[in-house]
């Protein structure tokens, strides 16, 4: 079992920033991906950002340019930087963790509200 903490979300105003972390424990294979996704009320949950152990990163088109995704390996924590927030970034971030598959296969965090006002 591995076991997902999220912290970091809060309020902000449109053009802020805010940081999430994540930890990881538990029963975590050297090979894995973590990423982050978020879900909007009414809307389904959707990859914001991920990243490789090995470092390759991927992102959402509609955070390119304003989101950054890093980890850090020997504390099996995984960052967002969100920068130049937006009132669409609003919704429930949530991070996972997955060794084979889709994220469907791997673990969740209990989720981290951001809200961003205009």
């Amino acid at each position: 079992q591995v076991q997902l903490v999220e912290s970091g979300g809060g309020l902000v105003q449109a053009g802020g920033s805010l940081r999430l972390s994540c930890a990881a424990s538990g029963n975590i294979f050297s090979f894995n991906t973590m990423g982050w996704y978020r879900q909007a009320p009414g809307k389904q949950r959707e990859l914001v950002a991920d990243i490789t152990n090995f470092g390759n990163a991927n992102y959402a088109d509609f955070v390119k340019g304003r989101f950054t995704i890093s980890r850090d390996g020997a504390k099996n924590t995984v960052y967002l930087q969100m920068n130049s927030l937006k009132p669409e970034d609003t919704g429930v971030y949530y991070c996972n963790l997955r060794h084979v598959g889709t994220p469907a296969d791997g673990y969740w965090g209990q989720g981290t509200q951001v809200t961003v006002s205009s």
